[in-house]
């Protein structure tokens, strides 16, 4: 995403759940885009847009695609901490926490809501196009 030209819309520090056993709470830097989320394991730094990354690293980046997310939801305010879970098109959940005052799951929400939303305008005018293209009259034969 970043590398696309996308600009970050919110950065800061995110809990995850860990898919292990133990599921562990682990800190990602997070970098909220147009496109979706990017999560860096907090030793790693983003590429500069203009650089190709190596293979290594970027294989520590973790990103979400607005195109694969379905909802953000099951908010819940527990002490200092909001917890809540992005579920993906495949029905994959992801779990997160972050301090209230942070905001992350209304962010990401917001942003996601406005990707659908550009999506679906883009569809409506290709489809109307494609209709305007078909009722066109064609010349004479």
């Amino acid at each position: 995403m970043l590398e696309s030209g996308c600009k970050a819309v919110k950065e800061g520090m995110l809990e995850k759940r860990s898919d292990g056993l133990l599921q562990l709470w682990k800190k990602k830097r997070c970098v909220l885009t147009e496109e979706g989320l990017l999560l860096i394991p907090p030793k790693h730094s983003p590429p500069p847009p203009q650089q190709q990354p190596p293979a290594e690293p970027a294989a520590k980046i973790k990103e979400l695609h607005f195109s694969n997310m379905k909802t953000v939801d099951c908010v819940e305010r527990k002490g200092k901490y909001v917890y809540f879970t992005v579920v993906m098109a495949e029905g994959k959940e992801i779990d997160f926490r972050c301090a209230q005052e942070q905001g992350w799951n209304a962010a990401i929400t917001l942003q996601m809501v406005q990707y659908k939303n550009r999506q679906a305008i883009l569809a409506v005018r290709s489809t109307r196009q494609k209709q305007q293209h078909l009722a066109a009259p064609h010349g004479p034969r």
